[in-house]
């Protein structure tokens, strides 16, 4: 099981629907609106890094209101 850490800049007004867009998407586990630097942090998980990675450029940059997302990879 892979899992990364994304953080994310949204439009401004647009952080709880953002949020709740990733809240729907297959494989995102956790999503919160935060504090500070970034608007949204989100845990994605799946089979391998292959499969985040394709969720994060084909779904989840495409949700209205994200500007800018930046994924860390949990490594063992």
């Amino acid at each position: 099981m892979a899992r990364v850490y994304l953080l994310a800049n949204v439009i401004p007004g647009k952080e709880v629907s953002v949020r709740d867009s990733l809240r729907g998407t297959k494989g995102i586990v956790q999503a919160d609106v935060i504090t500070g630097h970034y608007d949204i942090i989100a845990v994605v998980e799946a089979d391998d890094t292959a499969e985040i990675f394709d969720k994060i450029l084909h779904k989840i940059r495409k949700i209205r209101g994200i500007k800018r997302t930046e994924t860390f990879v949990a490594v063992e």
